[in-house]
């Protein structure tokens, strides 16, 4: 199965936002799948999304909008944001 928004990006960084995310979400990986929501199944709140945008900014060197949040509510958002915003 693919996914709908495939991303450039490679296992290595997938792996690099997954532990970033799990790391302010204070979760272990294996809790997290590509489709798990944030909110709803990890009691990720507002704070927690700033805090994901901001950590993968610093970790990446890259920029994302505040806007783009909406977007980031799994993994696979995330990888689509993380991808678009290097493109940028």
């Amino acid at each position: 199965m693919t996914s709908a928004n495939p991303t450039t990006l490679d296992a290595q960084q997938k792996s690099t936002i997954k532990e970033i995310i799990c790391d302010v979400l204070e979760i272990d990986a294996d809790e997290v799948t590509e489709t798990s929501l944030f909110k709803e199944e990890h009691d990720a709140d507002s704070l927690r999304a700033i805090e994901i945008l901001a950590a993968l900014e610093r970790e990446l060197r890259i920029e994302i909008d505040q806007a783009e949040l909406s977007r980031m509510v799994n993994l696979e958002g995330v990888y689509a944001v993380v991808d678009d915003a290097r493109r940028a």
